[in-house]
């Protein structure tokens, strides 16, 4: 049974192959529809996928099951229901605040401390504008890991002392020094102040959100850091990782009753504070990107449409073709289930054929936007079974019709009609 389906298959791909030798042309434009149709879809699926993976591995970068402790919705759009005094005036998160954070949320397992200004930093003749300043406090490490290229990370007796130590952008180190291998051991003043490089931060490459942006900023500890900023002026923010087992969700609600205990905020009085979820951002990434793919479906869905058209086409004609040559099938003893699967494997090896043709126009389409772009673009193998799976059951439904019309052939008037 195995053997003799392996017969039929093969004696349909030949045969698939012989049309498609034979009729070029008409091949071509038939087939043109599913080559279009898979290219749509793959091209879509892949691009989306890879930047919404892209934007992904950016959003895990802020921290997993992390919620920010600000005075900003980060998901407030403006209007009525977002009124921009509304959180103007609120209170900026404190250094106490999350100290007291720590100790009255049982499901927080790291809590850290961040200012920022933007500035300059010189070095010798040498100034380097608007570089971003950092000054965190001791777990912002455990929070947000910070990768070293060179050098070391600031030490637990540094960020106690309040030493000037920090850790620079690879960027930074480049620009100020040539070559980043070199910037540690190197003294460079900011707002007034020395500081020692202690480390280079591994590359992370262009972030298509924002985020911590670290190739292009510099870090220290906060101890230090409020000596050189307005430390109300500089985006205080308060950094929260749940526990091993604790949810966002939990720990957003544990943090709700921490800070406005820590807050004195009475029941009936409005949240002076937000709560950000890492979570949330994600979940509505996934959703701007489930809209996308249903586009490039919708589109690629009209261009299979015709392409079945143009398959149907080719396989009608193929059946009157070889009218005769299935009359002699029949009378030599060939069941109608075997005619109509011998067209089916014809019809869909066809779409298949379409289907490698779009891919490979895919291949070569993520080669020039992995180029173009500052992430790779690629064809998971999910997408390129996808690929087949359509090509098959595009085959099937255009090639049903046609092969049963084939398998009902009387093989006396079959043989005959030529």
């Amino acid at each position: 049974m195995i053997r003799r389906s392996l017969e039929i298959a093969g004696s349909s791909f030949k045969m698939a192959l012989q049309e498609l030798w034979k009729n070029k042309l008409r091949t071509f434009l038939s087939l043109f529809g599913i080559t279009i149709g898979i290219f749509c879809i793959i091209s879509v699926l892949a691009t989306v996928g890879s930047l919404e993976r892209n934007i992904q591995n950016e959003i895990k970068s802020l921290g997993t099951n992390t919620i920010y402790v600000d005075k900003w919705d980060y998901s407030a759009g403006g209007g009525p229901d977002y009124p921009w005094w509304k959180y103007v005036n609120r209170p900026s998160p404190r250094y106490d605040e999350m100290k007291q954070i720590m100790l009255r949320t049982p499901g927080a397992k790291y809590a850290a401390f961040k200012i920022e200004v933007q500035d300059k930093i010189d070095y010798g003749n040498n100034s380097l504008s608007g570089v971003q300043l950092y000054g965190i406090s001791e777990q912002f490490n455990n929070i947000q890991p910070i990768e070293i290229q060179y050098g070391r990370y600031i030490t637990d007796a540094e960020f106690s002392q309040g030493s000037n130590a920090m850790v620079v952008g690879v960027d930074v180190a480049e620009k100020l020094f040539g070559s980043p291998e070199i910037a540690p051991g190197k003294l460079v003043t900011v707002r007034g102040k020395k500081l020692l490089i202690t480390g280079v931060i591994k590359k992370q490459g262009k972030q298509m959100i924002g985020g911590w942006n670290f190739d292009q900023n510099v870090v220290m500890p906060y101890r230090f850091a409020r000596n050189i900023m307005d430390e109300k002026k500089a985006d205080p923010l308060i950094l929260v990782q749940g526990q091993d087992n604790q949810t966002s969700k939990s720990l957003k609600d544990e943090l709700t009753g921490t800070m406005r205990a820590i807050r004195k905020l009475t029941p009936v009085k409005e949240e002076n504070f937000t709560l950000n979820d890492v979570n949330d951002f994600s979940d509505a990434i996934s959703s701007l990107f489930v809209n996308l793919n249903i586009g490039g479906w919708a589109i690629a869905a009209l261009s299979l449409i015709v392409g079945m058209f143009g398959v149907a086409n080719i396989m009608f004609v193929s059946v009157k073709e070889r009218t005769t040559q299935i009359g002699l099938k029949k009378a030599i003893g060939a069941k109608n289930h075997i005619i109509l699967t011998e067209f089916l494997l014809e019809s869909a090896f066809l779409c298949i054929i379409g289907g490698m043709i779009g891919l490979t126009l895919v291949y070569l389409l993520t080669l020039v936007l992995t180029n173009a772009l500052n992430f790779p673009v690629y064809i998971s193998t999910s997408n390129m079974i996808l690929a087949i799976v359509i090509c098959i059951i595009v085959g099937v439904v255009a090639g049903y019709i046609p092969a049963r019309q084939a398998a009902r052939m009387d093989p006396v008037v079959a043989i005959r009609s030529k």
